[in-house]
């Protein structure tokens, strides 16, 4: 079986279980995905399939659209709610104007610095592991695209944006760089992919009703799929 599946990944799930999930259901063990998502977040998980797998570079500098949750009066080691939040005193909160307009100055390329709690290679290891290990990796920062960020809603301390962005951005170290630039505190508490590339999480398939259906139903062609990645790298549409 050659092709892509956008599969839905729910919240709690791993990306190597999901991946395995569907190697289940295919029979296909030749198979790889296009971007790792975090157990918290949820949304579009684009797998590869036998000869697809060739595609992963193709799928890797695709955009990605997503939508973002996030407090500013806490933050955390990894900057998300999965480790154990440490309170940020905020004076004044700022108004929905200052949140929005910080929010808007990260649209272009900005120099950022990688989370210590990210699987970049520091000499040949994860740096998460040697932060879990008592050591503190050396990172550098280094240019991410950000396309457009647009302010869906904001109520002291919670603000969810969403956000396009391109290959090697990482969405906690921007809601930490929100925080510093607002002077607040910046703690990630939901996320969710909604696209990579053309492929949207409307289309996107579930577990459970991918394993209600014969598995060729789930799959784009590899044919399909190589017409999609050949055509110019276009900029998602701000949500209107």
């Amino acid at each position: 079986m050659d092709g892509l599946i956008n599969l839905y990944k729910p919240k709690w799930l791993s990306s190597a279980q999901a991946l395995e999930h569907v190697r289940r259901l295919t029979g296909q063990r030749k198979s790889g995905h296009a971007g790792t998502l975090d157990p918290l977040a949820d949304g579009v998980l684009v797998l590869c399939l036998g000869r697809a797998t060739k595609l992963v570079e193709s799928l890797m500098e695709q955009p990605k659209v997503y939508r973002v949750t996030a407090i500013l009066d806490a933050t955390s080691e990894t900057f998300d709610c999965e480790t154990r939040l440490h309170p940020v005193a905020v004076a004044a909160p700022p108004s929905e104007q200052e949140v929005a307009a910080a929010l808007g100055s990260f649209e272009g390329t900005y120099e950022q610095m990688p989370p210590t709690a990210s699987a970049i290679k520091v000499r040949g290891k994860p740096a998460y592991r040697l932060s879990r290990s008592g050591q503190t990796p050396t990172l550098q920062a280094r240019p991410v695209r950000v396309y457009w960020l647009g302010m869906r809603r904001y109520a002291w301390p919670e603000v969810e944006f969403d956000v396009a962005c391109g290959r090697g951005t990482y969405v906690r170290a921007l809601v930490r760089d929100l925080g510093q630039r607002l002077g607040t505190g910046g703690c990630l508490t939901a996320l969710t992919r909604r696209a990579v590339g053309p492929f949207w999480i409307e289309e996107s398939w579930p577990p459970e009703r991918l394993a209600a259906v014969p598995a060729e139903k789930a799959v784009i062609a590899l044919e399909e799929a190589r017409r999609l990645l050949s055509e110019p790298i276009a900029i998602p549409p701000r949500p209107t």
